[in-house]
């Protein structure tokens, strides 16, 4: 009997919420890469909890690969797939669809591998590129037979055809050619490569290991789990290429003024990891300070929205002297999957994954605490459990500014004509809600909490912001092909 494609079915808490864009992992100069690639991966799971996939080269057996769908910890952690992986090179990736199919296909699964002149190189790919439907187009017509739907596979294609000498001047070479984020790890028989494009925006650090072990990951957390400790960040623009315990750094593309991606402070990065050298956990405790002082309220408690809004709420509760309560619990176990679901199963909705705790919010004027509102139907289910289990009254409080406009960057954001943001004002937001108040940090205190004191340079950003303003640090050629239209400079000003 033929199996059926594995059928990822978002939670409808989750569908609420922007995807992570994937997670990159790369390790050399240890015994058996792959199973501290691994461990790296399951730091990382946050960032992609779709597939994942490890290469790994041996100097004896080659480059050998496995890829598969779900979880690290269901697939990377058994003994017998792990022994097909040996060697002291490996890279790996976590995955959520971003560009290509949205259903679970196995060809889509990275790291990506292809064989050259000089020998077999992988690589793995954190972000979007927003030429890529031109760039498979033009590579298509000069013969290239694409594998998979992804747009990482440019980059394979790219290389094969460029006519630099080594691996590193190939990657650096079809990179020149991309639009768009990217962070990239990969591997040929003897190198870890790691790349960041010109303005930064996905993360990308580096860590040591041993004596002569290397480490890079799109996150320092994922340093933390193998016991490797941070050097630094990969600079925006910058190519490093590690072998025999030593590192060699290049500038391969234009300058550019960094765009680091904001949301990665507000959601996606686990509170645990240092971007920039500052504490993310204490960035979304100080978005809640600012919270707390842009929107204050009269209330009873300050409550969060597991898991993401606790710190935010940690800081609003600090800040305004409102006792801070763990008013809502969050089933663990309940897994990215369900069951299918029944029709009644399927309206029971948020509450497969969130309970209120009756007993603490009944008769009190709860402040929720939540990272963001992207089609407002979680927060409406939200305000619904705690107004029926006897709350007097709910304000939302968001720890980031209205998402009123889709990320091309690597992150899976809805059409704009699903963002609430984008077709209601904060007040219009709130009454459709049906919450006593709603109110977002503002842009400005948002680049306070992370560290900019004087708030966004309007006429300079320092972060990529723009799926909060509309403004975009490179231009998304493929959608506006496709039909979207970007912020007039008239509306930006």
């Amino acid at each position: 009997m033929t199996q059926p494609e594995p059928h990822f079915l978002s939670h409808p808490f989750d569908d609420d919420k922007l995807k992570e864009e994937c997670g990159i992992f790369g390790v050399i100069g240890v015994t058996d890469a792959a199973n501290f690639v691994a461990l790296g991966l399951h730091a990382l799971q946050h960032r992609g909890q779709e597939a994942g996939g490890i290469v790994a080269h041996d100097p004896e057996k080659g480059f050998n690969s496995a890829h598969r769908f779900g979880y690290v910890r269901d697939n990377f952690t058994k003994a017998s797939l792990m022994e097909t992986l040996p060697g002291p090179l490996a890279i790996g990736h976590v995955r959520y669809s971003t560009a290509g199919k949205k259903a679970a296909v196995i060809r889509d699964i990275q790291p990506f591998f292809g064989e050259f002149s000089m020998g077999g190189a992988a690589i793995a790919h954190n972000g979007n590129l927003t030429n890529a439907e031109a760039l498979r187009r033009e590579l298509i017509e000069h013969g290239a037979i694409f594998q998979s739907g992804s747009d990482s596979e440019c980059i394979i294609h790219l290389m094969a055809r460029s006519f630099q000498k080594t691996h590193a001047d190939r990657i650096a070479d079809a990179l020149r050619r991309c639009e768009g984020a990217f962070s990239v790890v990969a591997m040929t028989r003897t190198k870890l490569i790691g790349v960041r494009d010109p303005l930064g925006v996905r993360p990308l650090v580096l860590g040591r290991i041993g004596d002569n072990g290397y480490v890079l990951s799109s996150e320092t957390c994922g340093l933390d789990i193998i016991g490797a400790h941070f050097v630094r960040e990969i600079e925006p623009g910058e190519m490093v290429v590690i072998q025999d315990g030593k590192i060699e750094s290049a500038r391969p593309f234009h300058q550019a003024t960094p765009r680091f991606c904001i949301f990665e402070h507000v959601y996606f990065s686990r509170p645990d990891s240092i971007i920039g050298g500052r504490s993310v956990y204490e960035t979304r405790r100080q978005i809640g300070v600012e919270l707390a002082r842009e929107a204050p309220v009269e209330a009873d408690l300050v409550c969060p929205v597991p898991d993401s809004g606790t710190p935010a709420a940690i800081g609003f509760s600090q800040e305004s002297g409102i006792p801070f309560a763990l008013g809502i619990t969050r089933n663990q176990y309940m897994g990215r999957t369900f069951i299918e679901p029944t029709e009644q199963i399927r309206n029971m909705g948020v509450r497969l994954k969130l309970n209120v705790n009756k007993s603490l919010v009944k008769g009190k004027r709860v402040i929720l605490v939540d990272d963001s509102v992207v089609r407002g139907t979680t927060s409406r289910k939200i305000k619904e459990m705690i107004l029926d289990a006897g709350a007097a009254e709910v304000h939302f409080r968001i720890a980031s500014p209205p998402t009123a406009w889709p990320c091309f960057y690597g992150v899976d954001t809805p059409d704009r004509n699903k963002l609430l943001a984008a077709k209601m004002t904060e007040d219009e937001m709130r009454d459709w809600i049906g919450v006593d108040s709603l109110k977002f940090i503002s842009l400005d205190g948002l680049y306070r909490a992370a560290g900019e004191a004087n708030g966004r340079n309007n006429a300079c950003p320092q972060y990529c912001d723009a799926c909060f303003s509309g403004e975009y640090p490179v231009v998304p050629s493929d959608q506006i092909e496709k039909g979207f239209e970007m912020k007039t400079q008239e509306a930006a000003e």
